[in-house]
């Protein structure tokens, strides 16, 4: 698995929030990022993605499998 495996949310942020980015990763507890701009955004949770598996690997922590969606046509 690597973090490209991953689905990733990202939604704007309110002025209010500092503006912005915020993305998040639902299959993996916690793990969020934000920036300035979308692909500062998803940059940076990509790194953390990575974080994230190395460290719930070297805690021995089960990791999620990615979640799939499904395609109807």
């Amino acid at each position: 698995m690597s973090e490209h495996d991953y689905r990733i949310h990202i939604e704007p942020l309110s002025e209010e929030d500092g503006g912005g980015f915020v993305a998040f990763v639902p299959d993996l507890p916690g793990c969020m990022s934000d920036g300035e701009t979308e692909q500062e955004a998803l940059s940076n949770v990509l790194e953390a993605i990575s974080d994230w598996l190395d460290c719930a690997k070297s805690m021995k922590r089960p990791i999620p499998e990615p979640t799939r969606e499904l395609m109807y046509a």
